[in-house]
């Protein structure tokens, strides 16, 4: 799996956009500041002041794990490719921390992982490609400990029609809208979609309560390059709407991705 986590600008907690430029450098803080807003929320209260055992099934290169690592906790990355695992190794030693990195996928994770061993398990982008989306969630939920969190991230089917109407494919925005993978045909790259009430209810059929969704990547995705360039402060005021669309209940339906972090009761 190539790295699909992304990396925050700075420390989690104190994510911010300032010092960025360029049209690319701010769309990509805009587009993971709002998951690591509520990793920052999250993890305080999950490790009381402790370090934390935290599963990234799918982390790719650790564009998440690192971070966290930096944070002091202990992140087992289970990734199926070995060259996004050797460059984990890479950027952990760059980094100065260490992070295990066991190359399996999410059917392996009773194998890789100590059952009800993790604090948190990340679970970001990778529902979208695997066979079988309930059992890779059993799986993910058997090495999460009671009390424990569950970080899931997914593709948004609602705004996949949009930004293929937005494209000028209307005929393939009605195909995704009515398809039960939110695809748009044969020649679709992404294998699955997900509705908010899908992923929800995949949650919840998964024995995780506690849900709250968030939407990621409202508006930049589809706010053009241009209309923030020559503005030094556009690029903290788009990260400053991002984070304010991402609970508003209208703008979460089409959201690029939908963020969940749910509990293992």
């Amino acid at each position: 799996m190539t790295d699909r986590s992304g990396t925050p600008a700075t420390a989690i907690g104190g994510l911010g956009v300032s010092g960025t430029t360029g049209p690319a450098r701010v769309a990509g803080a805009a587009r993971t500041a709002v998951v690591w807003d509520a990793l920052a929320r999250l993890l305080p209260d999950l490790s009381e002041g402790a370090p934390l055992e935290i599963v990234d099934a799918g982390g790719g290169t650790g564009g998440a794990a690192v971070p966290l690592a930096e944070l002091g906790h202990r992140v087992t990355v289970v990734e199926p490719n070995p060259d996004s695992l050797a460059a984990l190794e890479r950027r952990a030693a760059e980094s100065g921390v260490t992070v295990r990195g066991v190359q399996g996928d999410t059917r392996d994770l009773p194998s890789l992982v100590p059952a009800e061993g993790a604090d948190l398990v990340l679970v970001h982008n990778v529902l979208e490609y695997v066979d079988d989306p309930a059992a890779a969630l059993a799986d993910v939920v058997g090495v999460t400990r009671p009390g424990g969190a569950v970080s899931l991230l997914a593709t948004n089917a609602v705004a996949g029609a949009l930004h293929r109407a937005l494209a000028g494919h209307v005929a393939d925005a009605h195909r995704l809208l009515s398809d039960p993978d939110g695809r748009w045909g044969e020649a679709d790259p992404m294998p699955r979609r997900f509705t908010r009430q899908g992923l929800l209810e995949l949650v919840g059929a998964a024995g995780l309560t506690g849900e709250s969704v968030r939407g990621v990547r409202v508006f930049t995705d589809v706010i053009p390059g241009h209309a923030w360039e020559g503005d030094a402060q556009a690029g903290q005021h788009l990260l400053e709407l991002e984070k304010a669309a991402a609970g508003h209940p209208e703008l979460i339906g089409i959201a690029t991705q939908l963020h969940v972090i749910a509990h293992r009761g």
